[in-house]
């Protein structure tokens, strides 16, 4: 019988580990869906961006861009952001088809050229237009772009929030995980940690100034994205949302890129 219990013993502590494990994961699917629920059925948003860059000596210089956002029933958001100043970028334009399961769509029109550039699947992990921004960050994050795991529960400057890791499935992301804080009240993204292909600390995006709209739809009015590898860094601040202003696919085709204004 001591025999039978000695083996039973480690036996049963793996299948504790594995059930402890899969409990993880399930809970980090679980948050990541209630978030993506809480947000369903806001239609179409526009919102005045300014972009604010920093490089590693403290420099700065400044773009203001306009942004539409479609939602796509069964699918991901489209979206389409559009420079209007400097000079140098006016008139610089990107649309972006998100997608659940396959690789994103997005394309860059660039007025000095008068043609629109489609953005390689393979790039989406480069810089967007110079910010510490990438490709891949501007798209919707949708919840079956990756895997998730719950990591533990923690407070973040006062707010309670679940802490989970989410790990991109697709191949060409420039992340091989990202570190999740989830307040635990209306399920907003507060911070993200980035970690690069080699696993190391790469960037961190923190959420701030959060504004509620329609009595429902929660947006940060403040982003801010610093890289702790290159000592720069960039500010989304955004202004005058709207919602349900009529948008609809008509107004997110490569055609629309060049026309918009």
């Amino acid at each position: 019988m001591k025999t039978l219990k000695l083996f039973l013993i480690p036996f049963l502590l793996t299948l504790f580990s594995v059930a402890e494990a899969q409990t993880a994961q399930d809970k980090g699917l679980a948050i990541a869906r209630e978030a993506d629920a809480r947000d369903n059925g806001f239609g179409d948003t526009s919102v005045d961006l300014l972009m604010e860059l920093r490089n590693a000596n403290g420099d700065e210089s400044e773009r203001y861009i306009r942004m539409k956002t479609l939602e796509v029933r069964g699918d991901g958001d489209k979206s389409i952001s559009v420079f209007d100043r400097p000079a140098d970028v006016k008139g610089t334009a990107m649309l972006t088809y998100t997608h659940k399961q396959d690789a994103d769509d997005q394309w860059l029109y660039l007025p000095a050229l008068k043609r629109v550039k489609r953005i390689s699947s393979a790039n989406k992990a480069g810089p967007f237009m110079g910010s510490e921004f990438a490709y891949e960050d501007l798209s919707s994050q949708e919840v079956e772009k990756y895997r998730y795991k719950w990591l533990r529960d923690e407070d973040l400057n006062s707010e309670k929030c679940f802490v989970i890791e989410r790990y991109p499935v697709d191949k060409n992301s420039g992340y091989t995980r990202e570190v999740v804080w989830v307040d635990q009240s209306q399920y907003r993204t507060l911070k993200v940690d980035y970690y690069d292909r080699k696993n190391a600390l790469l960037k961190t995006l923190t959420l701030s100034k959060y504004q509620q709209y329609l009595g429902k739809y929660w947006r940060a009015s403040e982003m801010d994205m610093v890289n702790h590898q290159t000592g720069k860094s960039t500010v989304l601040e955004f202004s005058h949302y709207q919602f349900k202003t009529g948008l609809s696919d008509e107004d997110f085709n490569r055609n629309s890129l060049k026309r918009i204004r």
